[in-house]
């Protein structure tokens, strides 16, 4: 491991001296593709650092333990023991920067939530997960547009997909793919009961034109008119598009927009991004359940989380994590559970790593 560190200090150094060339400046195709690497390389380098500086003082701590001045002894002693924590804590930290990434991190989200079992509750329960999302995307200066929705005559959504754009969006977003479960009592309920129901979500990230081809001729398109029920998710048109792909049979609509070109546009990412899914999802078919990560496979028939009204909990099943704090968590302050699987997932790397 400390053969690569010494290497991408290496590396950081130089792009760090090739990014101040006034040559390479003037070539900015060039120069953004240093900036880029060099921002890629930062945390790894600038952490490395910190390891050997701290290593370099307890080095010359051990040195002082030598002198014959018995307070300069003390000094080195108590500078040894803080050192002795906060080595290893770096060499984790290093440890973790050094795992392999995960290529679509960076990449915007497609955010896709269906009502599952529980007819019109779970469909309400979808619009609570839709704010939820658009809530927490506004907490972490992302930018969220619905991209196409299909409300309830009560409010509730039986189908929404959500473009979120921002830095590091799938890293966080990702750990959200899987069945979430709501217990409450519903308005309609006159009797008092407890109902449970359900709500699929889909993360999927933004996939470029080199990642997924799809032929002209393997789309069917369609124009028609916009409809909905208004509001903040549907803004009635004269040229919603529907995209079908024949070979799959994947369709994706987009109607938000009041150009028929940009509905278009948005309806290709999606499906680009669907397509991506699909393939990856068959690719890890061939993956056994035990090589699988708890967190990252993914499977979005599993239930993930349930959220109980009656107690004001959130519990994350695949780290068996609960908070009380519902009614936050439901507005948006969702990181505490995120970083705990994010914590999860980097342990259960770190085991192979």
């Amino acid at each position: 491991m400390f053969d690569k560190l010494k290497f991408i200090l290496e590396k950081y150094e130089e792009l760090s001296l090739k990014v101040s060339d006034p040559d390479i400046i003037a070539n900015q195709p060039v120069w953004k593709k240093h900036m880029k690497e060099l921002g890629e390389l930062e945390p790894v380098a600038l952490k490395y650092k910190e390891y050997q500086k701290a290593s370099e003082e307890m080095a010359q701590a051990k040195e002082m333990l030598e002198q014959d001045d018995e307070e300069i002894r003390e000094l080195a002693k108590m500078e040894i023991a803080d050192l002795e924590e906060k080595i290893p804590a770096l060499e984790n930290e290093l440890k973790i920067l050094m795992l392999p990434k995960d290529p679509n991190d960076d990449k915007n989200v497609i955010l896709e939530i269906r009502a599952g079992t529980g007819g019109e509750e779970a469909a309400l329960f979808g619009m609570d997960l839709l704010r939820m999302y658009l809530r927490y995307a506004e907490r972490r200066g992302w930018k969220a547009e619905v991209i196409d929705a299909n409300e309830t005559e009560l409010g509730g959504i039986k189908e929404v997909e959500v473009m979120i754009k921002g830095k590091g969006a799938y890293s966080r977003m990702k750990y959200e793919s899987g069945t979430h479960r709501v217990q409450r009592v519903p308005d309609t309920e006159s009797s008092g009961r407890i109902h449970t129901s359900a709500a699929t979500v889909a993360v999927l990230p933004e996939v470029d034109d080199v990642e997924v081809e799809i032929r002209p001729e393997d789309i069917k398109v369609d124009v028609y008119r916009a409809s909905g029920h208004g509001g903040q998710c549907v803004n009635t048109t004269d040229s919603a598009v529907r995209i079908t792909h024949l070979p799959t049979g994947l369709v994706v609509t987009c109607q938000d927009e009041k150009s028929q070109l940009k509905n278009k546009d948005k309806a290709m990412r999606v499906l680009k991004s669907r397509l991506y899914d699909k393939m990856v999802r068959e690719q890890n078919e061939s993956v056994s359940a035990e090589r699988r990560s708890q967190i990252g496979s993914g499977d979005r028939s599993e239930r993930i989380r349930t959220y109980n009204f009656p107690q004001g909990r959130v519990t994350d099943h695949r780290i068996n994590m609960t908070i009380y704090k519902l009614d936050s968590f439901l507005d948006g302050e969702i990181d505490e559970i995120v970083d705990g699987l994010i914590t999860s997932d980097q342990a259960e790397k770190m085991k192979n790593f």
